[in-house]
């Protein structure tokens, strides 16, 4: 779990035995000038029962974002891509962390697509040495809401992102540039509050900045986007640890821009919000290398947009009108140490169970089905930094006005090269 104060190395070390868990970069006595250089590749084998399509089709099930979602130039910006039937070499991950001083931390996170583009995923600062358990943080960084939102690839317990996540956040969750503040009060059992103040513009799912303003009226000025989270941990033993977080974001200069064929073209402005419960359970059979380990997970987010119509093309009778959208989506998941270096997985995620669309007029309102999966997967962790995972899935997805069942197969590997900072609980 993460710690904002100055801790001996023995308590630390001690702290994760128990718990199973490794302490994250903030929490690891780190020396200034003194960074840890890692380099991660994430390779995928990808195939299904549609000849391939399958994964992509993920990102267009049927609800708000498929329904209003973004112009296809810029649909599969960043990471929001599918995998392709047969070999894939997924991002590259090149991490720079370390101490600057007895004062600040600092981590660098670059991602290298396979076509050799170069994306800044995470470049931030943060305070290791502010009284009563303060912590600041600057820069671009992924938020602290809920419990996958922070989590990188190769720290999945699973080959994909979940549906939840996918659908409502974006393949990596909700990024952006901005300032956060958490508090980790001296109490009895963990507790951490968190605030954060970002720039607004995430161009996955929320709080996109739209390409054309001249069909939108001026965005708010920024921080256009605000988070709070908490975390609660009670004291179970040395063995058995659990964590329960609550989450909520208010994006209040919400802007997209609809290109479908004239005279449909349209543009939307207005406001979202984003509401998360998740909890996560660990446990430490201390056997050697995991077997017998637990780690039970779950997360619901239920997002709504209230928009208007700023512009419409072949219509501007329409301009002014309420958009309102609501989609719910969901994971549970669990993972068991079957023996030394070998666990299996199994996930239910789901999206859509609330799922609709409202307007003045009988002719917008819309309600969308939901689309769910069930996901097995069996990891070989070869050393602490490769592991070969092999996965299948079977999904069952809504996708405008028909329904897809169908099966997905993957095969990864993940190798991690140099020095790299534990992960978070």
């Amino acid at each position: 779990m993460k710690n904002h104060k100055r801790l001996p190395v023995s308590t630390l070390l001690g702290a994760a035995a128990l718990l199973g868990v490794a302490p994250t970069m903030a929490e690891e006595p780190s020396l200034p000038m003194n960074p840890q250089l890692s380099v991660i590749l994430d390779g995928v084998y990808y195939d299904d029962s549609l000849d391939g399509s399958g994964d992509a089709m993920l990102g267009e099930t049927a609800g708000i974002f498929a329904a209003h979602g973004h112009d296809d130039e810029h649909e599969h910006e960043g990471h929001e891509h599918g995998l392709e039937q047969g070999f894939n070499l997924r991002h590259t991950e090149v991490v720079l962390s370390g101490g600057i001083d007895a004062l600040f931390d600092a981590r660098l996170n670059v991602a290298i697509s396979d076509e050799g583009d170069v994306e800044l995923e995470e470049a931030y600062v943060a305070s290791t040495g502010l009284p009563g358990g303060l912590r600041i943080k600057a820069g671009k960084f992924y938020s602290g809401i809920g419990y996958t939102n922070e989590k990188h690839p190769h720290s999945w317990d699973f080959v994909d992102q979940n549906l939840a996540y996918r659908t409502l956040l974006g393949t990596h969750g909700l990024s952006d540039t901005g300032l956060q503040l958490t508090w980790l009060p001296a109490w009895d059992h963990y507790t951490l509050f968190g605030i954060e103040a970002f720039q607004g513009d995430n161009n996955e799912r929320l709080g996109t900045e739209a390409e054309h303003g001249e069909h939108l009226p001026e965005r708010d000025k920024a921080p256009r986007l605000w988070t709070a989270f908490a975390k609660w941990s009670p004291d179970l033993g040395h063995d058995h640890a659990l964590q329960l977080g609550a989450s909520a974001a208010f994006f209040r200069s919400h802007q997209e821009m609809h290109h479908h064929d004239e005279p449909d073209e349209h543009a939307l402005d207005g406001d979202a919000r984003l509401w998360g419960l998740d909890a996560v359970y660990k446990y430490d059979s201390g056997q050697g290398y995991g077997k017998g380990d637990w780690r039970v997970s779950a997360e619901y987010l239920w997002v709504e947009k209230n928009l208007e119509v700023a512009h419409h093309e072949g219509n501007p009778g329409v301009i002014g009108e309420a958009r309102d959208f609501t989609e719910d989506g969901l994971y549970v998941q669990a993972t068991y140490g079957i023996a030394p270096r070998w666990d299996v997985g199994l996930r239910y995620d789901a999206v859509g169970f609330t799922n609709e669309k409202r307007g003045p007029r009988p002719a917008v309102n819309a309600d969308y089905d939901e689309s769910e999966r069930w996901t097995a997967a069996a990891t070989w962790h070869l050393s602490e930094t490769s592991r070969i995972r092999a996965q299948v899935a079977q999904v069952s997805g809504a996708f405008d006005d028909h329904r897809e069942d169908y099966t997905q197969f993957y095969l990864q590997y993940q190798m991690s090269l140099g020095a790299h900072g534990a992960h978070s609980f």
